[in-house]
């Protein structure tokens, strides 16, 4: 399916998907699926240090299906602090079949917050 119109849309929901990120390894945070019909826009992206004992870092890709674009590397957070990775004013599409993925350097200690719209 070809992207949705973006001048005239049948629906745009807003929605928010809130993850800890598990895994030292990249792992799926949002994902558009093949043949969802919709095109999400992404508002911002926002992550945050869970733990008390020192800085982590945590990365954020964009993947198309077979590579991974990254959005920030190894990007260091300071113990139970947040950063900002994507804002409203930077914000993107992820078309059909890409996702969002993200690592932490020890897993279960940051999570991640995405805002985006659903758009179909």
């Amino acid at each position: 399916m070809a992207a949705p119109n973006l001048t005239s849309p049948t629906t745009i929901t807003g929605k928010t998907a809130r993850v800890s990120i598990g895994s030292t390894t990249l792992v799926g945070i949002l994902t558009n699926s093949s043949g969802s019909n919709s095109v999400l826009k992404i508002n911002s992206i926002v992550s945050s240090n869970t733990s008390t004992t020192g800085s982590k870092t945590v990365s954020v890709t964009i993947n198309d299906g077979s590579s991974d674009t990254y959005i920030i590397k190894d990007v260091i957070i300071p113990e139970q602090a947040t950063q900002i990775i994507t804002s409203k004013e930077t914000y993107f599409y992820l078309e059909e079949g890409d996702s969002i993925k993200a690592n932490c350097s020890v897993a279960n200690q940051a999570s991640i917050i995405v805002g985006y719209e659903s758009i179909s």
